[in-house]
């Protein structure tokens, strides 16, 4: 198997899981493919070597062979995904419901004790995460698109899980403000390691509003893990600027993680047509939406903002032009997919396939695309036992197990 770079008149982002023919994108390295020479008789081969599983049809990437697996499904457009120490699993709904997944069957009735949630366009419930110290306090921390006179935004909530129900929940962040928007919410929460939490949020659809401070839009909010403000978030203290925002110049935030050597949060936001970003966080540092971006507008293809630079905004690690639509991520760190260990897993809604960032440090310096036509990809995760777990946004949604068979 080879991996080469050749010239862009070469195929677009079309193809199978098995060969792929893909273009993306990094910040001023013009437009790469990426190309695995395999085929059937090798992955035929291959599968009958290693012992493969009757029950799956074996896919090839560049570095494993593995299967995936459908462990759950009859989920609503599921959003967000959470492993608990006993075992179970915790997905969110986005019309509304926490549900509980146990003994690899998911419980018919949702987790109770929580508010009711009124979905509508891209708002619902979206975002599930375990406080650091869940072990010991059974704290549950969950995004949702709240409701208020002026219209929605992104709220947080946390609860203790008492068996199947949600006690002691209280709301420790509200956007503001609220807009009668159905668009852009984000919402990814990631606890660093110190414990603090970061909740990334969207624009709201109102561009131009993601290079104020004044307000939420198109920004990361950094917090303590009871709502409040850290000492040393960067715009404390300074005046007409909320003491919340970590980061801002955001347009639509839906990936997030910590990365595993760095401690660094990595952030994947949607561009328009094309200008999809990788970031690392900084605090204070401005990203840049609408000002500068690699996307352009949906429809006229016209330029968006100033140009894709300008001094004082931070330049992506990585775009992808045209837009893949991307949402969940995940660092791999487990052993099972070993080769795998360090790159960054990326869902795809746009082509319906998941994503595998190579990594140098903060350089990507490989791109390989798997499984597209799967399902709309809305959250990655690394599971305990090492394997791959992943979530398609649908209406009859489903959880997917990928597992090695090399």
């Amino acid at each position: 198997m080879e991996l080469h770079q050749v010239p862009d008149r070469s195929a677009g982002a079309g193809g199978t899981a098995l060969c792929p023919h893909r273009r993306a994108q990094g910040p001023d390295t013009g437009n790469r493919v990426i190309t695995v020479n395999r085929g059937w008789a090798l992955v035929l081969l291959l599968s009958l070597a290693l012992g493969a599983r009757a029950d799956c049809e074996p896919i090839a990437s560049r570095e494993h062979l593995f299967c995936v697996s459908t462990l759950i499904q009859g989920l609503e457009h599921p959003w967000g995904l959470s492993f608990l120490p006993d075992g179970r699993l915790l997905v969110t709904e986005r019309p509304g419901r926490l549900r509980l997944i146990e003994g690899g069957r998911l419980r018919p009735e949702p987790v109770q004790g929580l508010p009711e949630i009124r979905p509508r366009g891209q708002g619902g419930f979206l975002d599930v995460a375990l406080h650091p110290r869940f072990r010991d306090n059974g704290l549950v921390y969950l995004s949702y698109a709240g409701s208020g006179r002026e219209g929605l935004g992104t709220e947080v909530l946390r609860g203790r899980l008492a068996g199947d129900r949600l006690i002691d929940v209280q709301v420790i962040f509200r956007m503001q403000p609220k807009l009668d928007s159905n668009i852009h919410f984000g919402s990814r929460l990631v606890f660093d390691r110190e414990g603090l939490l970061y909740v990334t949020l969207g624009d709201r659809g109102h561009r131009e509003r993601a290079q104020r401070l004044d307000d939420h839009l198109g920004t990361v909010v950094h917090l303590l893990d009871d709502g409040r403000v850290p000492t040393d978030n960067p715009f404390l203290g300074r005046a007409g600027a909320l003491p919340e925002i970590f980061t801002y110049g955001h347009r639509n935030i839906q990936g997030a993680a910590l990365h595993p050597d760095s401690g660094k949060v990595w952030i994947i936001e949607h561009g328009p047509q094309g200008g999809d970003e990788v970031n690392v966080l900084v605090s204070g540092v401005n990203y840049g939406w609408p000002v500068i971006t690699y996307g352009a507008e949906y429809g006229s293809g016209a330029p968006i903002g100033e140009d894709t630079h300008k001094e004082g905004m931070a330049q992506p690690l990585w775009h992808w032009t045209p837009s893949i639509a991307p949402s969940g991520m995940a660092f791999y760190t487990g052993e099972r997919f070993g080769r795998w260990r360090g790159d960054l897993l990326v869902g795809a809604l746009k082509y319906r396939l998941l994503v595998r960032l190579k990594l140098d440090g903060q350089q990507v310096i490989a791109e390989e695309r798997l499984l597209e036509g799967i399902g709309r990809i809305r959250d990655v995760r690394v599971g305990p036992d090492g394997l791959i777990y992943l979530l398609t946004d649908e209406p009859n949604g489903r959880l997917l197990q990928l597992s090695p068979i090399d």
